[in-house]
C-alpha cells in the first residue's frame, strides 16, 4: 500500500494547490490512499462543509485536524457526514478521533506541551487501539497516525512509544517540514511534521506584514493566507499489506505558482 500524507492546507491557496497537485501526484505515483490535515482550510482557520467538499473532489480521502477545527462553528454539526476526524483526546467534543478507510486505521490526536489542555494522547492511543480491535474483533494491521503538536519532543516521544504498533506517526500543526523522516525499529514510518499546504512567501501561510507587526508590538493583527507561489508538503510512505509495518518513507514537496 502507498499512502500519501500531507501537512496542514491553508485557505484557499492551499486548496487551489491541492487541486492541481494532488491528481497528478495520484497518478503518478500511484498512491492508494491520501490523508490530508484539513484544520486550516477555510481562510486559514477551521473548515466548512464547502471546503471539506473541495478537498474530497481533489482526490483526498480521510481528513484530520487539530485545535483549530473548532473555528468554524459550520463544520460542527456535520462532522459524520464527512471522512473527517478531530483529535481523539478532546472530551466531550463533537465528531470522531479515528476511522475505518477499508481495513486501514486513521487516529488523530493533539499533543499537550504548549498547547490547550486536554486528555493525554498516550493513553488515548492505548484506548483507541483497544477500542478498534474490539469493534473489529482483531487488532487493525494498517495503523496511520496524524500527531497535531507544537513540541518536537513529545511528537519523538509518541512516535517511540507507539513504534510496532502502528504503521506511521506523522506530526503536523507547525506548518514547517521536517528533515527527519525514518522508519522506526519496529516498523513505524516518522516524520516530526509534515509542513503545510499554502503560499511559500509567507510566515507559516499568513501574510507577513500583520505577523511581523504582532512580534513587533505585541498587539493583536488579523491573519489572512497569503497569496503567490505555493507549495505542497507531503510523505509518500510504502506499506507492507501482510504485516502493516512500513517499509519506506520519503518527503515528497511539490511547487506550484
Amino acid at each position: 500500500m502507498r499512502v500519501l500524507m500531507i501537512g496542514d492546507i491553508i485557505g484557499k491557496p492551499g486548496r487551489n494547490t491541492l487541486a492541481v497537485l494532488l491528481p497528478r501526484l495520484r497518478q503518478e505515483l500511484h498512491i492508494d490512499l491520501v490523508i490530508a490535515n484539513a484544520e486550516n482550510t477555510a481562510g486559514g482557520f477551521g473548515l466548512t462543509p464547502k471546503t471539506a467538499q473541495e478537498l474530497l473532489n481533489a482526490g483526498v480521502d480521510v481528513m484530520t485536524s487539530g485545535n483549530h477545527i473548532w473555528d468554524k462553528k459550520e463544520i460542527l454539526p456535520h462532522f459524520d457526514e464527512f471522512p473527517l476526524l478531530r483529535p481523539a483526546n478532546y472530551f466531550g467534543a463533537p465528531g470522531r478521533g479515528w476511522l475505518m478507510h477499508g481495513d486501514v486505521m486513521v487516529l488523530n490526536l493533539q499533543g499537550r506541551v504548549f498547547m490547550p489542555p486536554i486528555d493525554c494522547p498516550f493513553r488515548e492511543a492505548d484506548k483507541r487501539l483497544l477500542e478498534a480491535q474490539a469493534e473489529l474483533g482483531t487488532p487493525p494491521r494498517t495503523v496511520l497516525v496524524d500527531f497535531h503538536a507544537e513540541a518536537t519532543s513529545e511528537k519523538q516521544g509518541l512516535g517511540w512509544y507507539l513504534d510496532g504498533r502502528v504503521s506511521a506517526v506523522v506530526g503536523t500543526h507547525t506548518h514547517v517540514g521536517t528533515a527527519d523522516s525514518r522508519i522506526l525499529p519496529g516498523g513505524t514510518a516518522y516524520v516530526s511534521d509534515l509542513g503545510m499546504t499554502g503560499p511559500v512567501n509567507s510566515v507559516i501561510g499568513t501574510e507577513r506584514a500583520p505577523v511581523l507587526e504582532r512580534f513587533r508590538t505585541g498587539l493583536p493583527q488579523r491573519f489572512e493566507p497569503a497569496t503567490g507561489p505555493c507549495i505542497l508538503n507531503s510523505v509518500l510512505i510504502d506499506i507492507d499489506d501482510a504485516t502493516g509495518r512500513a517499509t519506506d518513507i520519503v518527503r515528497i514537496d511539490r511547487a506550484v505558482d
